[in-house]
C-alpha cells in the first residue's frame, strides 16, 4: 500500500513538474517575442530622433535664419547712420 502511494505520489510530483517546465518555456518565449518587438519600436524611435535632430540643425543654421528674417519678416541690417548707441 505505502509504495503504491508513493508511486502516485511520485507520479504526481513529476506531472507537475513536466507542467511547470512547460509554463516556464512558454512564460519565456513570450517574454522574449515581447523584448524583440520593444527592441524594434526602440530601434524606429532612435531613427525618427536622428532625423529629427537632423532637422532642428538644418532649421536653425544662421545662414537659414538670416535668409527667414530678410524674406519674410523684412529685416536687414541697419547702415552706419541708423545706428544709435544709447549710453546710461
Amino acid at each position: 500500500m505505502t509504495l503504491r502511494l508513493a508511486l502516485v505520489v511520485l507520479l504526481v510530483a513529476n506531472l507537475a513538474s513536466a507542467l511547470a517546465v512547460v509554463y516556464a518555456r512558454h512564460q519565456h518565449r513570450q517574454a522574449f517575442v515581447q523584448l524583440s518587438r520593444l527592441e524594434k519600436a526602440r530601434d524606429e524611435l532612435d531613427i525618427e530622433f536622428g532625423r529629427l535632430q537632423l532637422e532642428q540643425a538644418t532649421w536653425a543654421e544662421s545662414n537659414r535664419i538670416d535668409q527667414v528674417a530678410r524674406d519674410r519678416l523684412g529685416m536687414k541690417f541697419p547702415e552706419g547712420d541708423e545706428i544709435v548707441v544709447v549710453r546710461p
